[in-house]
């Protein structure tokens, strides 16, 4: 599918970069750009930059970069015609329906058209009088009808086919039913995937239906799992969703809470608690997190109080420390779950609950004593080490001096002994970070060989085809002057061969040379490399120059390529010939 280039262009026009990464990401500006830690990866010095002069942004430490239609597209999880549709939708541009018959986009339409009318059968089945037996569930675990129709729950039929039926009526074939997941084919034909469940409809932060969690009921065959999800799909990752976020994004500014499951959800809610999401049957993962980041200052960890639910709680703290967010822990009282917990007390009890939650440190610091004799000189040797780690890690000088004056107060144990044996344990991670440090400078996270693995044909020549495109995306009126010295099969590597291949054709075509150029058919990674050329220096103060030096160097390693290859295969022609000599020889002796 080819979007006009005018098109893209009043799009970028309309949708200003700035403004339009400022939505996710706190920016300040530096210089004549802007930075901010980035959303993609989890980091506490920012790398991420916006170049607002020519429209695009680059991490220089992940290594993503492009313009505002490539950053819409990684944020909101959406391919390139769904990210040119939501910022044309945004903006008010109309975009030319000639050619938009894009296969895949096709096929999400029609999976989110088969994920709506799945939950409408589902709701409508939970309803009815066959239904019964799910909504008496539902109600009997507290839930209001005003609730349950909020969520859009439902209930799955005992039956095989009856779903199948339904949606063939509707138009759907098996074929995109299976492409939704909502189906199962087995050596006889094809099933339903949820049988006699609750169901659960999972709904993204546009408000599309992306998938199903479908519960068993109690008491059901102990071999049938508790809960059937929707495995993933061309429109859904479970790892980048959160369920109640459609609900949560609107309530969340100042904190959103983290349960374990959808009936904590759902509970919460009911009771007033709108700012609660869930992870989706996974742990939780760093593109939750992000996207967590995107919509609140604060998140509080209140995961069930089994020991499942602690070390959830453990992991998530971890994956929290960089994001910049306030992080607090809930210890429900009993290993109660919040669903429990609500129901038994009510939203008063949870609100002081709520309240009460305590700092990630402190939580730490409590789950530290675990297992320990605090009673004996041994058992609080062994926790005062371990407060004294915990306590390293953090750079608050105030929180650190509060928490030491408690445990010395606590444990009879001198503030400067503890002090010390802390900026001890802090020098020691100071130590192991510089050495991590220079490892990532010797050998960083993210290098050029991760996006253009042939570097190593030529580092000489690479580094010439680098600097020409560089020339050549801030310099565009030089592309007449490297066309006609430098044809494109003449490159050495083929990332940056379909890169100037690109700048030639755009040239071509009067295509203003902008890295949107590159958008629609690189993967963000490669962008990301381009546009850290368009933004570097390679250039100098004489592009022209550079220019043909960078020509000359490449149509010579080209020749010394090819040359060695020549030379292989000659080398190659003449053992084999030298092999049948020697073998005839063999032979004449024999």
């Amino acid at each position: 599918m080819a979007i006009p280039h005018e098109v893209i262009e009043e799009i970028k026009y309309r949708n200003d970069i700035e403004n339009t990464i400022s939505q996710y990401v706190n920016l300040k500006r530096r210089g004549k750009n802007l930075v901010g830690l980035c959303p993609f990866h989890s980091e506490k010095t920012p790398s991420f930059t916006v170049y607002p002069e020519n429209g695009s942004f680059y991490c220089f430490g992940c290594g993503v970069g492009g313009d505002v239609v490539t950053f819409t597209g990684l944020i909101e999880n959406l391919d390139y015609i769904e990210s040119v549709k939501l910022l044309a939708e945004k903006s008010g541009v109309t975009l030319p329906q000639d050619g938009y018959d894009d296969s895949m986009q096709r096929l999400k339409n029609r999976i989110y058209d088969i994920n709506r009318e799945t939950a409408k059968f589902f709701h409508s089945y939970l309803m009815s009088e066959n239904g019964k037996w799910a909504l008496q569930y539902l109600t009997g675990r507290g839930l209001s009808l005003k609730t349950i129709k909020q969520f859009g729950l439902g209930a799955a039929p005992d039956d095989r086919f009856a779903f199948i039926n339904h949606l063939k009526s509707k138009g759907f074939t098996e074929s995109e039913m299976l492409s939704a997941n909502v189906i199962g084919k087995a050596d006889w034909g094809y099933y339903s995937r949820f049988r006699k469940r609750v169901m659960f409809p999972i709904i993204n932060i546009r408000g599309n239906v992306v998938g199903f969690s479908g519960r068993a009921m109690p008491g059901s065959d102990k071999e049938i799992a508790k809960y059937v999800n929707t495995s993933d799909t061309p429109v859904y990752k479970k790892s980048e969703n959160l369920f109640g976020i459609n609900y949560a994004k609107n309530n969340c500014s100042e904190q959103i809470i983290l349960v374990e499951g959808n009936m904590d959800v759902i509970s919460l809610h009911q009771a007033g608690f709108n700012n609660a999401v869930a992870p989706l049957g996974t742990a939780f993962t760093p593109e939750q997190v992000n996207l967590i980041a995107r919509y609140t200052k604060e998140i509080v960890l209140m995961l069930d109080a089994d020991a499942a639910g602690q070390k959830a709680i453990r992991r998530a703290s971890q994956m929290l420390e960089n994001t910049g967010l306030n992080v607090r822990v809930v210890v429900i009282p009993d290993g109660k779950d919040p669903d429990e917990f609500i129901k038994n007390n009510g939203p008063d009890r949870f609100r002081a609950l709520l309240s009460g939650a305590v700092s990630d440190i402190e939580y730490k610091l409590l789950m530290a004593a675990n297992g320990l004799a605090l009673d004996t000189d041994d058992g609080r040797l062994k926790y005062l080490q371990a407060a004294a780690q915990i306590l390293a890690t953090t750079d608050d000088i105030m929180a650190r001096d509060i928490y030491i004056g408690r445990l010395c107060e606590k444990y009879g144990v001198s503030r400067t002994a503890l002090t010390t044996k802390v900026e001890e344990f802090r020098q020691q991670s100071k130590r192991q970070k510089a050495r991590k440090e220079i490892s990532d400078v010797v050998h960083p996270r993210y290098t050029k060989d991760d996006i253009n693995p042939e570097r190593r044909k030529s580092l000489k020549g690479v580094a010439a085809e680098e600097t020409l495109l560089a020339v050549l995306l801030q310099h565009p009126d030089f592309v007449e002057i490297a066309k006609a010295e430098l044809p494109y099969e003449k490159m050495i590597t083929d990332l940056n061969r379909r890169a100037y291949k690109i700048l030639l054709g755009a040239n071509e075509d009067g295509t203003p040379m902008d890295i949107s150029v590159f958008a629609q058919s690189f993967k963000a990674s490669e962008v990301g490399y381009l546009v850290s050329l368009q933004n570097g220096n390679k250039a100098g103060n004489n592009p022209k120059t550079v220019l043909k030096d960078c020509i000359k160097v490449i149509l010579e390693e080209n020749a010394v390529l090819n040359s060695a290859s020549d030379n292989s295969e000659n080398v190659e022609d003449w053992a084999k010939k030298l092999q049948e000599i020697i073998n005839k020889k063999s032979k004449g002796n024999g």
